[in-house]
């Protein structure tokens, strides 16, 4: 099923096949992902696309100033005949959840997401409801410092297991892109093809991948580097570690192993973990950036021999 789905988002999302197999991760790892790019490179269009491959319920919440928690997560509406109150879910309440423009809305409303993006619920006047399992949140945003951004709060930026930046097509990508262009929209010939049951199914074949202690030692390793840093502010939270994990394991999957090896490791630590790291005031004026930090950690980090059981 999975090369099912790369095949149908290779069709429509012309010369993206590292965002492709990416999303693809995040999804049979269980994890969020946040897209970064500036307008009109397709970011929305990827994962409506891959939604469409999902024969599940999908939904897309357009995020602006004036959004409110409620328009998130639902409220409960008064029924004037009954005299009754009734609790509509919102539209968070999906297996795919598309937040696009998520950085347009204030950080009170991008924080209505963390609950259902930890836990797989929302709580609406007191009252606890789950939402449909498989459940990925996948959010736009446009880069900082453009007009109405705001900054994604620390603990919102913490729920996501993967960034990804987005840039522009090669000329010759961006001419498919136009001849694909010249009928029908190509995603409208987008199907289905994959269901909720087979892709709980897969997510449960990845947690029985192999990790040998070694790994989870280097994992953790890594993560304590970050904190203690003198470039970085904030490190790299336990959360992060966990999501780490998972994505080696879905990453080793995809690769055809049932095993885990130190590339796996390295290859996700700057994706998984740049996003979550807050940089010294200091590093900024140097010009250091998260990736080139996390890059000199795990140079200097002893790589473990074993890999695999």
């Amino acid at each position: 099923p999975l090369q099912s789905v790369r095949g149908e988002m290779g069709r429509i999302i012309a010369g993206q096949q590292a965002l492709v197999d990416r999303l693809l991760l995040a999804l049979i790892s269980d994890g969020h992902v946040l897209l970064e790019g500036v307008p009109g490179l397709a970011k929305t269009l990827a994962v409506k696309t891959l939604a469409k491959t999902l024969s599940g319920t999908f939904s897309r919440l357009q995020f602006t100033p004036d959004l409110l928690p409620a328009d998130v997560i639902g409220t409960r509406i008064y029924n004037a005949p009954t005299g009754e109150f009734s609790t509509r879910i919102g539209p968070v309440s999906a297996n795919i959840v598309l937040a696009d423009e998520i950085n347009r809305a204030s950080p009170k409303t991008q924080s209505a997401l963390l609950e259902a993006m930890e836990e797989g619920k929302v709580t609406v006047d007191g009252v606890s409801y789950d939402i449909p399992d498989p459940f990925t949140v996948i959010a736009t945003q446009n880069p900082s410092g453009y007009v109405g951004t705001y900054p994604l709060p620390e603990a919102q930026l913490d729920r996501f297991a993967l960034k990804l930046k987005i840039g522009y097509p090669t000329a010759e990508e961006e001419v498919a892109i136009l001849a694909a262009r010249k009928g029908e929209n190509p995603i409208d010939s987008v199907r289905p093809v994959i269901n909720a049951d087979e892709l709980r199914r897969i997510r449960a074949e990845v947690t029985e991948v192999k990790m040998d202690e070694e790994l989870y030692r280097y994992i953790v390793t890594l993560a304590c580097a970050t904190r203690k840093h003198s470039a970085i502010a904030l490190g790299a939270s336990p959360r992060a570690s966990v999501a780490l994990m998972h994505l080696c394991r879905a990453y080793a999957y995809i690769k055809g192993r049932n095993y885990v090896i130190p590339d796996d490791v390295a290859t996700l630590f700057r994706p998984a973990i740049a996003h979550r790291l807050m940089l010294r005031q200091e590093a900024k004026l140097k010009g250091l950036t998260a990736e080139a930090v996390l890059g000199e950690i795990l140079r200097a980090t002893p790589v473990p021999f074993k890999g695999k059981n």
